[in-house]
C-alpha cells in the first residue's frame, strides 16, 4: 500500500477528530486544578463520572473517525483517540513540578505506586476508541481491494509472534527512551548517575522513535499487529518503576537532590505521555513497515 495524498488526508482528518473531540472539548474533564499540574488520576481531578465521560467520547471518536477515513477507517481510525490524548500530554505539567510541591519520600513513593497502574486507564481510553472503530466496521466494511489487502489481509499473525512483539516493544522502549529522552546527566557515587527532567520535545521524540521502531521491526520480521506495541506502552512505566524506583533510590533522591532529578528518564515521563505517543508511534511504525514492504515488492527491482 502506497501512502498516497488521499490517504494522508484521511490520516489528518482522523487525527483532527481526536484533537477536537478529546484534546479540546474534553479537556475540562481532566484539566488539573493546580496551575502547571499534571494530567493524572493521582491528582484527584478526574472523577469516576469524568472518566466514564472520556471513555464514551473516545468510543464516539473512533466511530466518527472510521467513517471520515473511509474506506481505510479500520486502519486509520485508531489514530483519533491517541491524537486527542497527545494534546493533553503536551498541555500537562511535568513530574518535576509535581514533586516540587510534594518533595517528601513517602508522598513520592505513593505517587509512583499509583503511576505504576495508571497506564491501564489511558490504554482503556485508546481501547474505547478502537471499539468504536470495530463497531463501525461491523456496520459496514469496505470492499477488499488489492491495495487494501497489501496492508490488511496480510496482517494476520500468531499469538506467539504478537507476544514476542510485545516483549520486544517493552525492551526497546526502555532502552531508546532512556537514551533519547533525557536531560543533563550528573554522576553520583551511590546511584551511578542521575538525569534531569527532559523537555516535552525530547519526551515526544523519544517515545515516537521507540515505539515506531518497535512496531516497524515487529511488522517486518514477525508480521505482528501494531496492537502488540500499543499494549506494550502500558507496561513500560510499571517496569521502569520496578527497576529504577526502589525505596532506597527514591529516598536518597528526596534527601540529597532537588525534585528535577531522577534515576532514569522514564521516571520523569507521565503515563499519558507514554501511552498517547506510544500508540501514535506504533501505528506510524507499522504503516511505515507496510509501505516499505510494498516498495520492496513492487519497486526494488527497478520497475
Amino acid at each position: 500500500m502506497e501512502l498516497t495524498w488521499p490517504m494522508k488526508i484521511r490520516i489528518a482528518v482522523a487525527a483532527a477528530v481526536g484533537v477536537v473531540l478529546i484534546g479540546i472539548l474534553a479537556w475540562p474533564l481532566v484539566a488539573p486544578s493546580e496551575p502547571f499540574g499534571i494530567v493524572s488520576i493521582t491528582s484527584g481531578d478526574i472523577s469516576a463520572a469524568d472518566a466514564t465521560s472520556v471513555l464514551a467520547l473516545a468510543f464516539c471518536c473512533g466511530l466518527a473517525a472510521y467513517w471520515l477515513a473511509w474506506p481505510y477507517g479500520r486502519e486509520i481510525g485508531i489514530l483519533a483517540v491517541p491524537s486527542g490524548l497527545a494534546v493533553w500530554a503536551v498541555r500537562s505539567g511535568n513530574l518535576a513540578g509535581c514533586l516540587q510541591i510534594h518533595p517528601a519520600f513517602p508522598i513520592r513513593r505513593q505517587l509512583y505506586d499509583t503511576l505504576m497502574w495508571e497506564p491501564l486507564f489511558w490504554l482503556a481510553i485508546v481501547g474505547a476508541g478502537f471499539a468504536g472503530v470495530l463497531l463501525a466496521a461491523k456496520i459496514k466494511s469496505p470492499p477488499r481491494t488489492a491495495e487494501a489487502q497489501d496492508g490488511g489481509a496480510k496482517t494476520k499473525s500468531s499469538i506467539f509472534s504478537n507476544f514476542i512483539a510485545f516483549a520486544a516493544s517493552v525492551i526497546l522502549a526502555l532502552l531508546i527512551i532512556g537514551i533519547v529522552a533525557q536531560d543533563v546527566q550528573t554522576p553520583d557515587k551511590n546511584l551511578g548517575s542521575i538525569v534531569g527532567q527532559p523537555a516535552i520535545g525530547q519526551i515526544v521524540f523519544g517515545i515516537l522513535l521507540a515505539f515506531g521502531a518497535a512496531a516497524f521491526i515487529a511488522k517486518l520480521f514477525l508480521n505482528a499487529n501494531h496492537l502488540a506495541s500499543i499494549i506494550a506502552s502500558a507496561a513500560v512505566t510499571a517496569l521502569a518503576i520496578k527497576i529504577y524506583g526502589s525505596n532506597a533510590s527514591l529516598e536518597y533522591l528526596a534527601g540529597y537532590y532537588p525534585p528535577q532529578f531522577f534515576t532514569n528518564p522514564i521516571l520523569s515521563i507521565l503515563p499519558i505521555q507514554i501511552v498517547a505517543f506510544g500508540a501514535f508511534g506504533s501505528v506510524a511504525g507499522y504503516w511505515l513497515a507496510v509501505q516499505y514492504s510494498y516498495w520492496r515488492t513492487h519497486h526494488s527491482d527497478g520497475r
